[in-house]
C-alpha cells in the first residue's frame, strides 16, 4: 500500500517525467532517484551545474515585533548579530540540550525572519518560544526551494537574473527576478560546491526549473545530494544527528554562540559538554561499493561506533561513510573494522570533509 503524502511539491509531474517514482521525504514525494545515472549528476553538481528540489524542506515565516526574540529562544545563534540579506545555520535543541533538528534562519528585514528545516521538531518548539508573544507564526508550502549548485552556478543565473550575484558573499541572500518571475535568491547550498537556492511561489517554479534545464543545468536526484554532501561532510538530521546527541558530539558546536544564554535546553547543554559519548568522522571504506549503512565499528574487540550515511565515491575512486565513534577512535588514520549484514571489512577515519577541505569552493568569492 502506498503512503499517502500530505504535502506536494508544484514540481511532482517534471519528477515523474523523468522516472521518479516520488518517494517520501518529510511528507512530501522527493526525487530519491531518475532515469539517469547519479554518477552523471554527481559530475554535473561537480564540473558544470546541477539542481536539487529541495522544496520538501519546511519553510516557516516567523514575522513582528517579538520574532527576533522568538528565534533567539529557539535557536543557539544570537540572532541579533544577523543582519538583514544574512542567514546562518543553526542548531535547535531540546529541553534536554540534544538535537532536536538543524536549520538555517534567514532575516528578511523589518521583523520578518525565515526559517529553513527538514525532518526534526522544530515548527512544534517554535509554537512553543512563540506563545505569547507578539509575533506571527505562519508555515507555507506555497514557496518552493530550487537549489542550483556547482561552479557554472553563478553564470548560469546571472545570465537571466536582474541582479547581479557575483557580489552576494556565503550565507547571503536578496529578493531577486529570476526568468521575470520574483524571488529570493541564497548563496547557500548542501554540495560543497559554490550554489544558489531559489525559494519561489508554487505558481512560478515550474516555469523556472523549465528554463534553468534550457540553459543547460542537470536536475538531480537525492541519492546524487548524498554523495556531495557526505563528501563535503554535510550532516542529515536523523541519519547523522538524532535527539541522542548534543551539537558537540556531531561537530556542529560552532553554531552554539558562545556569549548566548537563555535558549532552550542551554543549561543541559553547558553541562552535558566535556562529556562527549561519540564524534562525528568520516571513513574511508575497504570496498568496492556503497555499504549498507548500520553496520557496526570495533576496535580491539570492543563496539566504537556505528556506520550512519554511506556512499560510494565514483570520482574520488572510494567507498565513504559518515559514521559516530567514540572520541578515543576519532583520530584520523585510526583504523576500524567495519561488520553488518553482508559485510566484513576494515576502514580508516579521514579529517573530514574529504573533499576540497579548505572549503574554498563554498566561500571564495
Amino acid at each position: 500500500m502506498t503512503k499517502e503524502l500530505s504535502r506536494t511539491s508544484a514540481l511532482a509531474s517534471r519528477h515523474t517525467a523523468l522516472g521518479s517514482g516520488l518517494e517520501d521525504w518529510n511528507g512530501m514525494g522527493t526525487a530519491w532517484t531518475y532515469n539517469t545515472d547519479p554518477n552523471d549528476e554527481h559530475d554535473a553538481v561537480r564540473e558544470r551545474a546541477g539542481m536539487f528540489d529541495m522544496s520538501p524542506l519546511k519553510k516557516i515565516m516567523v514575522s513582528g515585533p517579538d520574532a527576533q526574540a522568538v528565534l533567539d529562544h529557539l535557536t543557539t545563534r544570537d540572532m541579533s548579530r544577523v543582519a538583514r540579506g544574512e542567514a546562518v545555520y543553526l542548531s535547535v535543541l531540546t529541553d534536554a540540550g540534544t538535537m532536536a533538528d538543524d536549520a538555517i534562519v534567514y532575516n528578511n528585514g523589518d521583523d520578518e525572519w525565515m526559517i529553513v528545516h527538514g525532518s526534526g521538531d522544530t515548527m512544534a518548539l517554535l509554537e512553543a518560544s512563540a506563545a505569547g508573544k507578539s509575533v506571527s507564526v505562519q508555515f507555507t508550502d506555497e514557496l518552493h526551494d530550487l537549489s542550483v549548485q556547482g561552479p557554472g552556478s553563478l553564470q548560469i543565473l546571472n545570465t537571466h537574473c536582474e541582479a547581479e550575484l557575483g557580489g552576494l558573499a556565503y550565507f547571503r541572500h536578496r529578493a531577486a527576478t529570476l526568468f521575470d518571475h520574483p524571488c529570493r535568491i541564497s548563496r547557500t547550498g548542501y554540495s560543497g560546491e559554490r550554489g544558489y537556492e531559489i525559494f519561489a511561489d508554487a505558481t512560478v517554479i515550474g516555469d523556472i526549473w523549465d528554463r534553468l534545464v534550457d540553459a543547460g543545468v542537470m536536475p538531480c536526484s537525492f541519492t546524487a545530494l548524498d554523495k556531495v554532501r557526505i563528501e563535503a561532510g554535510l550532516l542529515f538530521y536523523g541519519y547523522d544527528m538524532t535527539t541522542d546527541h548534543t551539537p558537540y558530539e556531531v561537530g556542529l558546536g560552532f553554531t552554539v554562540s558562545k556569549s548566548k544564554t537563555g535558549y532552550r535546553g542551554c543549561e543541559a547543554l553547558a553541562a552535558a559538554r566535556g562529556n562527549e559519548k561519540i564524534k562525528n568522522v568520516c571513513l574511508v571504506i575497504d570496498h568496492n561499493d556503497m555499504v549498507n549503512g548500520g553496520e557496526e565499528l570495533s576496535a580491539n574487540g570492543s563496539v566504537i561506533g556505528v556506520v550512519n550515511s554511506p556512499c560510494f565515491s565514483h570520482r574520488l575512486g572510494k567507498s565513504l561513510a559518515l559514521a559516530h565513534v567514540s572520541p578515543g577512535a576519532a583520530k584520523p588514520g585510526t583504523k576500524l573494522n567495519v561488520t553488518g549484514g553482508d559485510i566484513a571489512t576494515t576502514a580508516t577515519v579521514v579529517a573530514m570533509p574529504i573533499y576540497d577541505p579548505q572549503k574554498q569552493r563554498t566561500h571564495q568569492g
